[in-house]
């Protein structure tokens, strides 16, 4: 496989690509490419994968060392290519800020843990936990009738 990128500021964007086959990741790259990503889907990179990652998959979406991670249902870390708050605008009504740099998916959250230091961290279905702020508490606790 063949990899060429042009730079011409003069000319219109344009991404060909030639293929034996029409494939499933052909189809990530066209609707990634093309901006056409559903809405209910996020693109999501891994290593060496891309993937239409469902929000129904996602535990949590939080800030690491300045990059953005959606977190699966498998606990595996997805890195995301946008911005926490440029996210944040299109999520459904799930999800809920829990703290300053996480988002985590109401209907994914297990349990919240109380620590020995007076503070609530959020425990998600697939094993990941954050810590949930106590000004998001109190949003939290008024959305959930808590």
């Amino acid at each position: 496989m063949k990899f060429r990128l042009i730079i011409d500021r003069e000319k219109e964007e344009e991404v060909v690509a030639t293929v034996h086959k029409r494939t499933a990741i052909i189809d990530e790259i066209e609707a990634l490419v093309t901006g056409s990503v559903p809405s209910d889907h996020i693109a999501a990179y891994s290593d060496d994968e891309i993937r239409l990652l469902s929000l129904n998959e996602v535990d949590c979406i939080t800030v690491i060392t300045g990059k953005t991670y959606a977190v699966g249902i498998d606990g595996k870390k997805y890195m995301l290519r946008k911005r926490l708050y440029e996210i944040e605008e299109y999520l459904p009504p799930d999800f809920i800020r829990i703290n300053k740099s996480s988002i985590g998916n109401r209907k994914r959250i297990r349990r919240f843990i109380t620590t020995v230091s007076g503070g609530v961290d959020a425990e998600f279905k697939s094993g990941f936990t954050d810590y949930v702020s106590r000004r998001c508490f109190a949003d939290i606790k008024r959305r959930l009738g808590l």
